[in-house]
């Protein structure tokens, strides 16, 4: 009797790459012989963890206590303390055991998606969007749906769209939002995410916001004063899910250790998922991001946000000379979205550009394929969490490049 195989790969895990890893990669590549390249891709801040944060690690592992496992949900102080940045930057009464501590966005994203939805629920996403919205929903086996939110809406999404979703292929089990978003850096007012709230509440649909990057806004909503964080979809509906994380406002990312809030609802299923699929997020990361709440870490926090601000203004003072299409307006993260314009008559795709910007001045620049399958081949996503300095340089090199005959 023939030797049976085992199945191949499952169809769940028929998601497309994240291209933006595979240059990555290629950067790794050309630094190992010996190029000096300027990486404009990942969105990782340069700057790492807050100094109280980083010292607090350090003593935690000399002490080497405390690193066993932790509940599935994280520790109590540190649960304690993400309620308190709630009420201090949104003037939220958030309890301490709605809060689940999570190894980082994606783990909470992943906890909320199995959770909230069952195989085959209809859920909205956003294009372009963060892809492992899309890729993450496909292989749990949810029906994604895509809304366009281009230029027509300012890159957000609007109730017009999800009424246009609904009367297409029928109700939607599920609305993904992002403010600011990745790869646009749009930022949703207050009044258009309570729209979106309104529209949930009214048919039904589970809203999950992703918050990873509030406190990287740069454009304050109109009417208000003093800083502005972002708004909390908590504000509007406390039946959503909030996701947040401590990658990026806090420069965190290889900590892996995000957050989300939960209505009662979910409180008892993430906690049993939680417990299954990580046991628990990072042990001694948990104990130091307690410290990521301090004056000292918030106020180390947001120097790197003026540093982004600075970056953000050298790339919309360029732009003129870029000679590109239409981009997306960046309020809020460290990115720039914007269509190639003139750039695709020479190279045909953004990927093609992009290879060869890479390849003739060793800058690296992500293609808009992986966060718009549609629309994608034209734009390009440029991250300025490298900062000033090596954009600037990234710039130069980008206006020589495309002087070239």
């Amino acid at each position: 009797m023939p030797a049976l195989r085992p199945p191949g790969p499952s169809a769940r895990s028929a998601v497309a790459p994240f291209r933006v890893m595979e240059i990555l990669a290629e950067v790794e590549r050309l630094r190992a012989a010996g190029r000096d390249v300027v990486s404009l891709c990942a969105g990782e801040p340069s700057g790492g963890a807050p100094r109280v944060v980083a010292e607090a690690a350090a003593r935690v592992h000399a002490r080497n206590e405390g690193l066993g496992y932790t509940p599935a949900l994280g520790i109590e102080p540190l649960r304690r303390a993400v309620a308190g940045h709630c009420a201090r930057w949104y003037g939220l009464d958030v309890p301490a055991a709605q809060v689940a501590i999570t190894t980082g966005a994606s783990g909470a994203l992943v906890l909320a998606f199995l959770a909230a939805f069952d195989v085959g629920d209809r859920v909205a996403v956003c294009r372009p969007g963060y892809p492992a919205y899309r890729n993450t929903l496909a292989a749990l086996g949810a029906e994604v749906v895509e809304l366009d939110c281009g230029p027509a809406t300012g890159f957000r999404p609007t109730p017009a769209l999800l009424d246009a979703a609904v009367a297409a292929r029928g109700p939607l089990h599920g609305l993904v939002v992002a403010g600011p978003a990745n790869p646009t850096g749009t930022v949703l007012e207050p009044a258009e995410l309570a729209a979106l709230a309104a529209w949930c509440a009214e048919h039904g649909t589970r809203l999950i916001s992703d918050e990873i990057y509030h406190g990287i806004v740069h454009a304050r909503p109109a009417g208000g004063d003093g800083p502005y964080r972002g708004t909390s979809a908590w504000e509007h509906d406390r039946s959503a899910v909030v996701i947040n994380s401590f990658s990026k406002y806090w420069g965190m990312t290889g900590w892996r250790l995000g957050w989300a809030l939960l209505p009662p609802d979910l409180v008892g299923a993430v906690d049993a998922l939680a417990g299954n699929v990580s046991l628990c997020p990072p042990a001694a990361a948990q104990h130091a991001a307690v410290e990521a709440f301090t004056p000292e870490a918030y106020a180390e926090a947001d120097r790197a946000v003026e540093q982004f601000a600075r970056s953000r203004d050298l790339l919309l003072d360029a732009l003129p000379a870029l000679g590109w299409g239409e981009s997306a307006p960046p309020d809020g993260a460290f990115y720039l979205y914007a269509d190639l314009g003139r750039q695709l008559e020479r190279h045909g795709s953004s990927l093609e550009w992009c290879r060869r910007l890479l390849e003739a001045e060793a800058v690296a620049v992500v293609p808009g394929l992986d966060f718009d399958a549609v629309h994608g081949h034209r734009t390009v996503r440029l991250s300025l969490a490298a900062g000033p300095d090596r954009v600037a340089e990234a710039l130069t090199r980008i206006l020589r490049f495309q002087s070239r005959p």
